[in-house]
């Protein structure tokens, strides 16, 4: 549930989706089709340290893309939003709370962290 959640809020994070639909997922550990009740489909391809999705927003009819490796405790993301643009994040877990920053499909920078009592 945890995987699914999370491919969920990167779904909506990505690609623009107003609200956050519960996904379902076929597939094995390293390719997993999901679909939502949005109609939005999206596939997750893991190789070692390297995770690949590619989606579609049936709402707009766009695709989306992200790539993520991950270093040890360190995750570092570029994507394609929906829009065309480019994303990137960069995350860090230190203890219980990751700390992460970036900058969006608009080109606007952020940064914030993620704890046992929530995000700010």
């Amino acid at each position: 549930m945890k995987m699914i959640k999370s491919i969920t809020i990167a779904l909506a994070i990505v690609a623009g989706v107003s609200s956050v639909a519960q996904a379902t997922c076929f597939g094995t550990g390293s390719f997993r089709t999901c679909s939502d009740s949005n109609g939005n489909t999206y596939n997750i391809q893991k190789f070692g340290n390297s995770t690949n999705m590619q989606g579609y927003n049936a709402e707009t009819g766009s695709s989306w893309s992200q790539n993520s490796q991950t270093y040890g405790n360190s995750t570092y993301t570029t994507g394609r939003a929906a829009d065309g643009n480019s994303w990137n994040m960069n995350q860090r877990r230190i203890g219980n709370t990751t700390f992460y920053s970036g900058t969006d499909s608009d080109g606007n920078y952020f940064s914030g962290s993620c704890g046992a009592y929530g995000c700010n």
